[in-house]
C-alpha cells in the first residue's frame, strides 16, 4: 500500500470527526427550538450534553483501548453506526429524561469513538510532521461548526420541527460515516522503517504506572482544565449572543466564525509545534484562551463577537491535537490509543461541566457573565498546570517514573 495513503487516513479522520462533533454540538443549535417547543427547562436540555460528555469520557478510554488491540476501524464503523442511531432515536423521544439519557448516553458513547482512534491511527502512518497531521484530522473536527450546525439551523428555520431536523441529521450521518470508515486502514508492516523511537518510554509498562507517571497527571489533567474552561462558552455562545441582542441565524454564524477559524488555527499550531515544540506552543495558546473568554463579557454587538471568535476559535482548536502530539512522544504508538483514550476521558469530565454550569447561570441570573468569567479562571488553571510538564523523552532525557 503506498505511503500517500495517508493523507486518505487524514482526509478520512477528519472527515468523520466533523460529521460525529457536528452531531454531538448541533443541540447548542437545539436548545432554544427544543425548549419552545416542549416547555422543558434550558438546564434540563443542557445537562443532556453533561450526560453526553461523561459518558463520552467513559467511552474515550474504552474505545482507545480497543483501537490498540482490534484496529481503528472496527471502532469507528461501530461509532459510526450508534450515533445515526442515536440522533434517529433522540428525535423521536417524548419526555425530557428519555432526551437526556437517548442524546445523551448513545451520542457520547458514538461520538468518543473517533477522537482516540483516528488520532493513534494517523500518527502511526507519519513519521514526520506528525504535528501538522493531527492537526488536519483534528481541522475537521473543527469545521464542525460551520456544517452540521448551518444545516439544523436551515433547517429548523425552513420546516419548523426540531425532530424533523435531528432525524434527517441522523440519517446523514450514516450516509457519510460509514461508507468513509472503510477507508481506515493500519499502516504497512514495511512502513515502520524508520529510526528508533526514542520517545516510546512508556511502551511495555503497566498501564497502572503510566497512569501515575508525572507525564500522565500533567497530561491528562491540562486537558481536563482546558475543556472545562471552553466547553461553557462554546455550547451556550449562540444563546449568549441571542440574549445580547443579535438576530438568531447571525448567533449561528459566530459559531460558524470559530470552526473557521479553529480550521486555521489547528494547521497554524500544528506548524509552530513541529518548528518550536509543541510545549511553548500549547502553554501560550492556554493563556491566549482564558483571556478571551473573559472578554467576552465586554461584547455587545456582532462585530465583537466576530472578531473574539476568530481568536477564541483559533486558540481553542489549535491547542485540542497538540495533547495527541505530546501522548505520542511520552509514551509511544503501542498504547497511545488506551492513554489517549485516558486522557481524553478526563477531558471530556471537564467538557461535562460548561453547558450545565451555563444553563444553571441563565436559569437562575437571566445572564451567561458569570459562566464566562468562571470560565477564564479555570483556563488561568490550565496554563499553571502545563507548566509542570516534565521534559520530552528523546529530548530531554526524562525517565518515566510513577508520580
Amino acid at each position: 500500500m503506498s505511503s500517500n495513503y495517508r493523507w486518505v487516513i487524514v482526509f478520512a479522520g477528519g472527515l468523520m470527526g466533523c460529521v460525529a462533533m457536528g452531531a454531538m454540538f448541533s443541540l447548542a443549535i437545539f436548545l432554544a427550538p427544543i425548549a419552545e417547543a416542549t416547555g422543558w427547562s434550558h438546564a434540563g436540555i443542557s445537562s443532556a450534553m453533561t450526560v453526553n460528555f461523561i459518558v463520552m469520557g467513559i467511552g474515550s478510554f474504552f474505545w482507545g483501548a480497543a483501537s490498540d488491540r482490534f484496529g481503528a476501524r472496527v471502532v469507528v464503523l461501530i461509532g459510526s453506526l450508534i450515533l445515526g442511531l442515536a440522533l434517529v432515536l433522540a428525535s423521536r423521544v417524548e419526555t425530557l429524561i428519555a432526551f437526556q439519557l437517548v442524546y445523551g448516553c448513545l451520542v457520547g458513547l458514538s461520538a468518543s469513538a473517533f477522537f482516540a482512534p483516528m488520532m493513534s491511527v494517523t500518527m502511526a502512518w507519519f513519521d514526520k510532521n506528525r504535528g501538522l497531521a493531527v492537526s488536519l484530522v483534528s481541522a475537521g473536527m473543527g469545521m464542525a461548526p460551520m456544517t452540521v450546525s448551518p444545516i439544523a439551523r436551515w433547517l429548523i428555520t425552513d420546516y419548523g420541527d426540531w425532530r424533523f431536523a435531528m432525524l434527517v441529521i441522523g440519517i446523514g450521518a450514516w450516509v457519510i460515516l460509514v461508507p468513509t470508515a472503510m477507508l481506515v486502514r493500519n499502516p504497512p508492516v514495511a512502513a515502520a522503517g524508520a529510526a528508533p523511537e526514542t520517545e516510546a518510554e512508556g511502551a511495555g509498562m503497566p498501564l497502572s504506572t503510566v497512569f501515575r507517571s508525572p507525564q500522565f497527571l500533567v497530561l491528562g489533567f491540562t486537558f481536563f482544565a482546558c475543556c472545562a474552561a471552553h466547553s461553557g462558552p462554546i455550547f451556550h455562545m449562540v444563546s449568549y449572543a441571542m440574549t445580547c441582542g443579535v438576530a438568531p441565524m447571525a448567533a449561528v454564524t459566530i459559531y460558524s466564525v470559530e470552526g473557521a477559524a479553529g480550521l486555521g488555527g489547528r494547521i497554524l499550531y500544528g506548524l509552530l509545534a513541529d518548528r518550536v515544540g509543541v510545549k511553548p506552543v500549547l502553554i501560550i495558546g492556554l493563556l491566549i484562551q482564558a483571556v478571551v473568554i473573559a472578554a467576552y463579557t465586554l461584547a455587545s454587538d456582532l462585530s465583537h463577537f466576530y472578531m473574539l471568535a476568530i481568536i477564541f476559535g483559533g486558540t481553542y482548536g489549535g491547542v485540542m491535537p497538540l495533547y495527541a502530539v505530546l501522548a505520542r512522544e511520552y509514551f509511544g504508538p503501542k498504547i497511545l490509543g488506551t492513554v489517549l483514550g485516558a486522557a481524553s476521558m478526563l477531558s471530556s469530565i471537564g467538557m461535562a461541566f460548561g453547558p450545565l454550569a451555563g444553563g444553571w447561570a441563565f436559569d437562575a441570573f437571566n445572564n451567561y457573565n458569570g459562566l464566562f468569567l468562571g470560565s477564564a479562571l479555570v483556563g488561568l488553571g490550565a496554563v499553571l498546570i502545563a507548566l509542570f510538564f516534565p521534559p520530552l523523552p528523546g529530548r530531554e532525557a526524562e525517565k518515566l517514573q510513577p508520580a
